[in-house]
């Protein structure tokens, strides 16, 4: 167990699966006690449809020498959100770091479908999802961080501000638009909680081993190369744990404001402070998308692990 954290109070809002399990458990390995909320719980699924619970994730912080606290929270529900926070402040009195990892919308996902064939309703339910939630956590949640300097807002995406810059092609509208107001959301906290003395970033993991991932392949964490075959690209991959020690380390950072309003990568965060995946590698995952897999270049990870 770390102590980097410790008497720290964080909340990683849907903390159920993916990135967001994965940096619950490891500020929980730093000694932070770790609300793990979501909608999925042991006897209840929400509409994703998968095993992954709420209170596999908190037993993974008890595990790793940190206190996981499972709650069950619709963070689109704003009356859940604020009993969630009444709740935290009743029992801790603070909140120092918030992981905003909600999403759970690939379900409603049309790949490669432009907005007019994409599914109306299924496209909207991915931005009160994605976008949505969001605010709602904030909204009630910040109140309890800006009692005192230091605290930290981390906002969930996929893709670097850089690579979100441009439509990505094969994807959907509702689906870019959902994940690319991470980087806004991000920038817009850092304004309002500058004058708090508090931080607000956006984080992106690579190209995530996720459980759904692992499935969607047919293989498990211990053969995942066997998906090349089906994907030779997917040799960029990284485990979620990952982006966990990415994100662990810049919580533990007191220097961390420099950052507050930018969009930062596990890559970025791993090389920053020297922090490798579970097989020793450093996958630079959107540098290898950008310049390898994009170009149609032959799959080929050296220089980027």
């Amino acid at each position: 167990m770390g102590t980097e954290l410790s008497g720290k109070v964080a909340l990683v809002a849907g903390g159920t699966r993916g990135a967001s399990r994965a940096i619950a458990t490891e500020l929980g390995r730093a000694g932070a006690t770790v609300y793990v909320t979501g909608r999925t719980t042991r006897t209840q699924r929400s509409e994703v449809d998968r095993p992954e619970s709420i209170e596999d994730t908190a037993d993974l912080v008890n595990a790793s020498g940190g206190k996981g606290i499972a709650i069950q929270v619709d963070h689109l529900e704003p009356g859940q959100v604020a009993a969630l926070a009444q709740r935290v402040d009743a029992e801790q009195g603070r909140l120092d770091i918030l992981i905003n990892g909600l999403w759970g919308g690939d379900n409603h996902l049309e790949w490669g479908k432009p907005v007019w064939e994409h599914s109306l309703d299924g496209g909207l339910r991915m931005l009160r999802l994605g976008v949505d939630s969001h605010l709602i956590t904030s909204h009630h949640l910040l109140p309890l961080m800006i009692r005192r300097p230091g605290g930290l807002v981390v906002e969930m995406t996929d893709g670097t501000a850089e690579y979100n810059a441009k439509y990505r092609e094969g994807t959907s509208l509702p689906f870019y638009v959902a994940k690319a107001s991470a980087h806004l959301l991000a920038i817009g906290e850092a304004a309002e909680l500058k004058p708090h003395g508090c931080t607000a970033v956006a984080f992106t993991p690579g190209w995530l081993r996720s459980e759904a991932m692992l499935d969607i392949y047919g293989v498990t964490e211990e053969n995942w190369r066997d998906a090349l075959v089906k994907q030779p690209h997917f040799c960029i991959s990284e485990t979620p744990t990952f982006s966990g020690r990415a994100v662990a380390a810049f919580a533990a950072d007191p220097d961390r404001a420099r950052r507050t309003g930018q969009t930062l990568s596990s890559f970025q965060l791993a090389n920053t402070y020297g922090i490798d995946d579970l097989d020793g590698s450093r996958p630079d995952a959107w540098r290898y998308v950008t310049e390898v897999q994009e170009p149609g270049k032959p799959a080929n990870p050296t220089g980027y692990r």
